[in-house]
Parts: C-alpha cells; sequence; structure tokens
C-alpha cells in the first residue's frame, strides 16, 4: 500500500468550459475532468472543446480526459486530437492495451477506472494496478445493455474500496456519489490518494460556487 498523502487531491469531473475549469482550479482542485461521448452519464462535450479546456489549463493540473473507448488505436487518436496529459479509461480494455498506450503516449498518465459492484472489484484493481499510473474507484455497471460508465451519483461500498487501497501500490481516486456532506467520511473510510466529484457540486448542471466550496471545507476537514 502506498504511503497516505498528507493532503488529499481533488479532481472535479465534467467540466463543461474554460471558466468552470478555473473555478474548480481556484478553489484547490489538482486535477479537473473533461468528459468525451459516454453510452450514459451527464457531462459529456465535443472534443474540440476538451481540447480548447485542456489547451487552456496551468501545466500542473492534470487534464484528464474520460473516454469510453476500448480500442488502444482508437485511445491514442482521441489523446492526440484533445491534448490532454491524462486519460482515464472508464470501461473495460483486454490485456496488453495499457502497455500500448504507455508506449504510444510517452508522458501521458494512464488511469483505470474500475467499478465496485462487489468484491470482484478487489482483484480487478490488482490485476490492473502494475499497468497504470493510477486507479479511480467508482458506481457504474459496464454489464448493462446501457452502459453505466460513471456520472451515476450513487456511492458504492466503501468497504471494498478501502481494501482496494491497502492492497494495491497504485494511487486510488475515489468517486461514485460524493457530496459536501459526505466527502469527509469517505475519505475517513476509504483514504484515497484523490477524490472525484461532478453531480455532488452541480446545480442544474452548472458548476456551484457554494457547493464547490463546501466540499473543499469538508475536504480539507477530513
Amino acid at each position: 500500500m502506498p504511503p497516505e498523502p498528507s493532503t488529499i487531491r481533488v479532481k472535479i469531473c465534467c467540466m463543461a468550459s474554460i471558466a468552470e475549469a478555473w473555478m474548480a482550479i481556484r478553489h484547490g482542485a489538482s486535477a479537473v475532468g473533461l468528459v468525451s461521448a459516454m453510452p450514459s452519464g451527464p457531462g459529456p462535450i465535443p472534443e474540440e472543446k476538451i481540447a480548447e479546456i485542456a489547451a487552456a489549463l496551468p501545466p500542473a493540473v492534470g487534464s484528464f480526459l474520460l473516454t469510453s473507448k476500448q480500442q488502444a488505436c482508437a485511445i491514442i487518436a482521441q489523446q492526440r486530437r484533445c491534448g490532454v496529459n491524462t486519460i482515464q479509461i472508464c470501461d473495460r480494455v483486454e490485456p496488453g492495451t495499457h502497455e500500448e498506450l504507455r508506449a504510444a503516449l510517452p508522458g501521458v498518465s494512464i488511469v483505470q477506472v474500475v467499478h465496485v459492484m462487489g468484491e470482484e472489484a478487489l482483484e480487478a484493481a490488482r490485476e490492473v494496478a502494475p499497468h497504470v499510473n493510477g486507479i479511480l474507484l467508482d458506481s457504474g455497471n459496464p454489464l448493462l445493455p446501457r452502459k453505466e460508465l460513471g456520472g451515476t451519483g450513487r456511492t458504492h461500498n466503501w468497504r471494498i474500496s478501502r481494501r482496494i487501497v491497502e492492497a494495491v501500490d497504485a494511487p486510488i481516486f475515489l468517486a461514485g456519489g460524493l457530496r459536501p456532506d459526505n466527502v469527509a467520511e469517505a475519505i475517513r473510510v476509504v483514504r484515497p490518494f484523490a477524490v472525484d466529484v461532478c453531480s455532488g457540486v452541480r446545480t442544474n448542471g452548472k458548476l456551484d460556487q457554494a457547493k464547490l466550496e463546501a466540499f473543499f471545507v469538508a475536504v480539507r476537514g477530513a
């Protein structure tokens, strides 16, 4: 298990504009999420907009491209169009895909999403950890006919997430239903490297400054 960070990082997802991204950064976000086409869920924007936002960010901020693509060649082409510094793979991929991506995209971080639907998530995280720069634990369900790959607004079993943190040597991002009123408890239970939020800091789809401020207060208080 990696050492626990002295400060929990925060990733704010579902950015819709440069202004939203900078609002998140001013409040303390170390990364922002840029959602490309998904089978369901909130926040997708055109790749042209993703590239525009990514280009406007300071270099120390993580620009995460959320992708539903599963083939290495398609993910590589998408990253090159968008110019992000991190790929967040939201669906399952075939063995060897992460190695292909790292070989083709030196300097670009690879984060694999593991959807915590049950105990099987622990083994999935163990298998992927040696091949990626980080793991994001979310509450989707890629097995549904219309896949849920994130943005569900649901929490999952944080006890399983804590076991994953203890079992793997990759930084763990915790997502799924986090809000200002539950993120401190989530941090205390899971002890993640970072937390990730979308709908929990939005009102009618727009980034809400009051909710954003409350979220960071809760994170810092944890």
